[in-house]
């Protein structure tokens, strides 16, 4: 169990210092720009640019919906079962509530395919 903890507060952290790097948001999506569906930030003239498509539209869409704050928010609710896992030593319980959040991850060289395990 202290493996998982452990992982899931590492990821936490990258995921923390990427979304801290990132142009702060908010992020919408505001319509077709020049070439596409565009996502704008915070910063005058900052932001992205999808297709014109429906795809491109549901790109966009996917992009503003995830701005750092909205990401920060996740980071500070799965932060919040860690501690509690930490304080409640529930066993087998507990790893059903954290491993769920360790399977996002399942590509990092540090994941334990164990986890996967239902």
């Amino acid at each position: 169990m202290d493996d998982l903890v452990q992982f899931l507060r590492d990821r936490l952290g990258e995921d923390e210092q990427a979304a801290r790097a990132a142009t702060p948001g908010p992020w919408k999506q505001s319509g077709i720009g020049d070439y596409g569906w565009t996502v704008s930030f915070s910063r005058p003239g900052t932001g992205v640019e999808a297709e014109d498509s429906d795809q491109g539209r549901a790109d966009a869409e996917h992009i503003a919906r995830h701005d750092p704050a909205r990401i920060l928010a996740e980071i500070d609710a799965k932060r919040a079962l860690l501690r509690g896992a930490e304080e409640w030593e529930g066993g087998a319980l507990l790893y059903y509530v954290l491993a769920p959040l360790a399977r996002v991850y399942h590509n990092h060289p540090d994941f334990d395919p164990s986890w996967l395990d239902d």
